[in-house]
């Protein structure tokens, strides 16, 4: 025990160690409970002047990032289109009306591009193959694209079921209302007319059946049809033995100028685009006015008059799915949608998807389904054709047999047409003819029909279905701009 003491009549308190230690941990614990209590006190005023800030200012909060993404579209949609692109010599060429081009360099597009700023894109789409990351599309090296040549000696047909094919027309067939006008094939509402020829079911059903020779309708049925072309197009496209082709009927779309093709490419290959007259006074409007020689840019503008469908659709199925009916001399052919620029070179497209594949067609496949019924209560949920049209077909398709199977010759069924890509033989212009048949009978989707003709037309087993990946590399996509006008009588 610890003593204090103090004279002269003073108090003696006497303190132990154990009670001085005591009272020191009471004092400390009173100062941490008086500072924890300062904190909360100054977290809570924080917390509350936050909170009447977002109470004050909230719709400023929600409005402000929306007004710079309303700035950020706008200007991006005010850019201007970009030039065309020649990714072989790494030069830029802007047309001007004439058709004429001035060399500027190469701004290299970035990855990050959407919409309609994937205009010009040259960068590969790639996907993961076994852990690793492979180019889509799988060009030759440049050097050797510049050395393809289409060949002069095709192979023989002496394998092929189908040798010869004979197109009904009205030289050989009697057809009711031969002499009638335009009003009267755009009024019809079987879709039948001077173009297509009335085929029967009956002659529907003979057509399928594969022979040497196989007499069928392929459209062009009378002179009086319509989809007609000046003699100096016609001349010009006797000429092609390898040809991009794309349309834009009603006004709909622009055009898109094709970039990443090779010097032979530019020699060898064929770029044409048909209009009608409403697109023509469409692009005139916009300054885009075809040269003297034909052109806008790369591409030869065929003009179309008397067009036979009201439904434009239906008028876009001709260069679509007809080419060997209008480049009668072409051996390859490569469709494109006018909804999109194509970018790669031809001759490397074709070496890539058809000669190294051993394919005569290629297409790609659907992206998002792989069965037809699934896909025609798809057309109808988006309005893309009415439900009782899409009814009519399938029920038809079911009563041919036409299974529920997602892959038939063990190829997807469903495909995605915006790219077509084929060798014109007697066998895939037979496919061709068939498939634009159905079209015309049911819907204008196109997509309900192509697994139809795949499934009955059996002997047709080299088919390329690609994926999608590669579809997206061989185009930049940059959707429809208008609604397509159609024909009024």
């Amino acid at each position: 025990m610890a003593s204090s003491g103090f004279s002269n009549n003073s108090i003696s308190i006497l303190v132990s160690d154990e009670e001085s230690d005591e009272l020191g941990r009471k004092r400390v614990r009173a100062w941490r409970k008086r500072k924890k209590r300062g904190h909360h006190r100054v977290r809570n005023e924080l917390n509350q002047r936050l909170i009447r800030l977002f109470v004050k200012y909230w719709m400023l909060l929600i409005f402000l990032p929306a007004a710079v993404l309303i700035i950020f579209e706008v200007t991006s949609v005010g850019r201007k289109p970009g030039p065309v692109v020649n990714s072989e010599v790494n030069e830029v060429k802007k047309y001007n009306l004439m058709g004429n081009s001035e060399l500027t360099k190469l701004k290299e597009p970035t990855q990050g591009n959407k919409s309609g700023r994937n205009l010009n894109r040259l960068d590969p789409i790639t996907h993961v193959v076994g852990g690793v990351r492979e180019p889509c599309l799988k060009l030759l090296p440049s050097e050797e694209i510049e050395h393809l040549d289409i060949p002069d000696n095709e192979e023989s047909t002496s394998t092929s079921p189908v040798k010869k094919l004979v197109y009904i027309s009205d030289h050989e067939t009697p057809y009711a209302g031969g002499n009638s006008t335009f009003t009267w094939q755009r009024t019809n509402g079987s879709r039948l007319n001077l173009f297509t020829g009335n085929q029967t079911f009956d002659e529907r059903e003979k057509s399928f059946k594969v022979s040497e020779t196989v007499v069928l309708h392929c459209g062009f049925f009378s002179q009086n049809g319509g989809f007609e072309i000046s003699d100096g197009d016609k001349s010009y496209m006797q000429t092609c033995k390898i040809v991009v082709s794309t349309c834009a009927f009603g006004g709909g779309d622009d055009l898109y100028q094709p970039i990443g093709m090779s010097e032979a490419s530019l020699k060898k290959v064929c770029y044409v685009a048909f209009w009608d007259e409403i697109t023509l006074a469409a692009q005139e409007s916009q300054n885009n006015k075809i040269g003297e020689d034909g052109l806008i840019g790369r591409w030869r503008i065929v003009i179309v008059r008397n067009l036979p469908f009201v439904d434009q659709r239906l008028n876009g199925k001709i260069p679509k799915m007809l080419p060997h009916r209008l480049f009668p001399h072409a051996k390859y052919s490569i469709w494109v949608d006018s909804k999109s620029q194509f970018r790669r070179d031809p001759l490397g497209v074709v070496e890539a998807l058809l000669w190294r594949r051993n394919s005569v067609l290629a297409i790609s496949e659907h992206g998002a389904r792989s069965s037809v019924y699934d896909e025609a209560k798809a057309v109808v949920l988006k309005h893309k054709a009415t439900p009782e049209e899409v009814e009519v077909q399938m029920t038809q398709y079911r009563k041919d047999g036409l299974p529920k199977d997602k892959r038939f010759n063990g190829k997807k069924a469903l495909n995605e047409a915006s790219v077509i890509v084929r060798k014109h033989t007697p066998l895939t212009n037979m496919f061709m003819c068939l498939w634009f048949n159905e079209v015309v009978r049911f819907t204008s989707r196109d997509q309900l029909s192509f697994p139809y003709v795949l499934w009955r037309l059996k002997v047709l087993k080299n088919i390329n279905m690609f994926p999608v990946c590669t579809r997206k590399d061989l185009v930049n996509s940059m959707g429809h701009l208008r609604k397509a006008k159609p024909l009024t009588n």
